[in-house]
């Protein structure tokens, strides 16, 4: 993945796995004070579709990173929940990759479900009600970043 300022310029590329000191060897001199305890933390409970201060923390507060990161997770999160509606062999790697493309925007509903379905998947178990909700969630998320979208 290779993370661009919101002029285009590209800043770093990265891949996971990786690690702090990668990251940090990377960015050089604009790596943040206080890399090494650098985290994604959780998105705050009953925070809304999405989590705004944790969005702002994960886009440094770019206005132009935000509006990037937001469309594309809509249009994988739609994607991937179309995906999983044909229980594909790989349906528990994409309910994975979905949670964490939650987590990192602070979708939290939408990250819960997918991890709920992930887990369930993983179990041997399909579960129509949890790829409702799944859907359900996504849905939700989409509609806030729509509301997101238009108001920047």
């Amino acid at each position: 993945m290779y993370c661009k300022r919101s002029d285009g310029e590209p800043v770093v590329r990265l891949s996971k796995p990786g690690s702090q000191a990668k990251l940090k060897a990377a960015l050089g001199a604009r790596a943040p004070a206080g890399i090494e305890s650098m985290t994604s933390p959780p998105p705050t409970p009953g925070s809304g579709p999405i989590d705004l201060k944790h969005l702002e923390r994960m886009t440094l507060g770019d206005p132009g990173l935000t509006r990037e990161v937001l469309g594309m997770f809509a249009r994988q999160a739609g994607q991937l929940a179309a995906t999983l509606a044909g229980w594909p062999p790989e349906a528990a790697a994409l309910a994975h990759t979905l949670k964490g493309s939650a987590r990192a925007i602070g979708a939290g509903r939408v990250a819960e479900a997918a991890g709920a379905l992930e887990a369930a998947l993983r179990d041997g178990h399909r579960s129509e009600p949890m790829l409702g909700e799944l859907r359900d969630a996504v849905t939700e998320a989409d509609a806030a970043i729509a509301r997101l979208l238009q108001g920047a």
